[in-house]
């Protein structure tokens, strides 16, 4: 946005405190390649504009103001003559701060000295070399710091979670080579009975009978039925005294595997009228391994299912094979971070989502994304020190999606909760928390994209509130 145009007084620049040490020379090279302008009260700039220009009040009122999620907060308030603003960083060398960081609008007519930000830069350099360079190391001295906190605290995340999917991986594993080995001697068992079976006094229909109970047995299995215990205790001694009954000594072993199974009497009695008597034993125990068989193959392909999701969810949490920034799923993303980091929950933690399954996608950097829910759903946990509810709520909020993690701990002090955004500010004891979880969870969601974190917290019901927006900003933002 343009102002009027207006002469430029170098004497008045001089009364200015930002400008009060130059000398005529050097205020009159400012009105030389600056100019003044009158704005009417609304917009000077805005945020996310091309940094054109340096700003210093002459006269009037500006108000300064970030965007947050989709509105500008205002941050700060000023009719102070010299009050600066804009390009403030032109003097820096590359492109990286090339667009304005907040926005400027004013209440009433105001005067501005407005000088390019080319110039500014210039003047700055001619006339301050040495305060240019130390301004430079200390800016990307603070950048370079910020980074690597940022890379430790990543660390420190992913070796938390690394410790957890490595445990969570090392069940399922440890299940598919019990199953394997007990499953190898099933089958050497197997091809003895078959022998047996083979050199037996058995009819060709009779062998022909027994592979095909064999068969539907195995399809039975695969079809078994989910049973309380109870009633999987009251099948069991159905079973048993059957299979007494029959003279079949050692009922009460196989009767629990063929329960697993889904077998029951009525199976076992068309087994019965399907085979002759004298056969009947073999054909019982021939069946037992096979509904043994089948049983460990399910379970070492649940074990082998479970690791593969398990790596799937490292993988979309990592989001390694994808573009950084994308239209996601933040229920896909909520489910795998929830996944990593089960095994850090334990037993105590009762976990229950209510997902808005309609909510749209939104344009994101998922993998932040996730270093966010890490941060918030770490906090929570450690906040009800293993015993308690957490509950993971997404919500179709108007413009934005709102993603909250509530948890039933003792809650945040209403004396710290202002500061718990605050870099390095923790609760937990030394050595075990940083300090910057919420800090970068908060830059992530509010500077990246332009989303709002919030708190709400009384004792037993602490919520933290993510809102994002659900269009994507005019141009992606670097990272925090």
């Amino acid at each position: 946005m343009s102002g009027r145009p207006l002469p430029c007084d170098a004497a008045e620049l001089g009364t200015l405190f930002l400008f009060e040490k130059l000398s005529p020379e050097q205020l009159d090279r400012l009105c030389r390649e600056g100019r003044v302008e009158e704005f009417e009260p609304g917009d000077v700039y805005r945020e996310g504009e091309p940094a054109t220009c340096f700003f210093v009040l002459l006269e009037g009122t500006l108000v300064m103001s970030r965007r947050v999620g989709g509105d500008d907060v205002e941050i700060n308030r000023s009719s102070q003559r010299g009050a600066y603003s804009g390009a403030m960083q032109a003097y820096l060398t590359g492109g990286e701060q090339a667009r304005y960081k907040g926005s400027v609008r004013v209440t009433e007519p105001s005067r501005f000295f407005v000088l390019p930000a080319e110039t500014f830069a210039a003047v700055l350099r001619d006339w301050f070399p040495m305060a240019v360079h130390l301004l430079e190391g200390m800016f990307f001295g603070t950048q370079n710091t910020q980074r690597t906190i940022n890379q430790r605290e990543r660390l420190l995340a992913l070796g938390s979670l690394s410790a957890g999917l490595t445990h969570e991986l090392n069940n399922p594993a440890a299940a598919a080579v019990r199953a394997t080995s007990a499953l190898r001697d099933r089958v050497a068992h197997m091809r003895h009975k078959l022998g047996v079976i083979a050199a037996g006094p058995y009819q060709r229909d009779a062998l022909k009978t027994l592979v095909e109970i064999q068969e539907r047995t195995a399809e039975r299995v695969a079809k078994a039925p989910s049973l309380s215990p109870l009633e999987a205790s009251d099948r069991e001694d159905a079973l048993t005294d059957w299979l007494d009954d029959h003279g079949l000594t050692g009922g009460w072993q196989i009767a629990p595997t063929f329960v697993q199974g889904g077998l029951d009497v009525d199976w076992l009695e068309q087994i019965a009228a399907a085979v002759d008597e004298e056969i009947l034993p073999g054909a019982i125990g021939w069946l037992n391994y096979t509904v043994e068989t089948e049983l460990l193959m399910n379970e070492i392909a649940d074990s082998t299912t479970r690791i593969s999701h398990l790596v799937d969810a490292a993988k979309q949490y990592s989001q390694l094979d994808r573009a950084p920034y994308q239209v996601a799923d933040v229920h896909e993303l909520l489910d795998s971070t929830l996944m990593m980091l089960s095994g850090k929950m334990g037993s105590g933690i009762k976990v229950v989502k209510e997902y808005d399954r309609g909510a749209p996608r939104v344009p994101s950097y998922p993998g932040e994304l996730n270093q966010v829910w890490t941060n918030l759903i770490d906090n929570a946990v450690s906040a009800m020190d293993g015993e308690g509810t957490l509950t993971v709520r997404t919500a179709h909020d108007a413009d934005q999606l709102l993603v909250e993690f509530g948890d039933t701990g003792p809650g945040v002090p209403a004396e710290i909760r202002d500061r718990i955004f605050d870099p390095f500010f923790t609760t937990k004891p030394v050595g075990e928390g940083t300090g910057l979880g919420l800090d970068i969870s908060w830059r992530i969601v509010v500077n990246k994209h332009h989303g709002s974190l919030q708190v709400q917290s009384v004792p037993g019901d602490t919520r933290f509130q993510v809102r994002l927006p659900l269009t994507a900003p005019d141009t992606p933002q670097e990272s925090p």
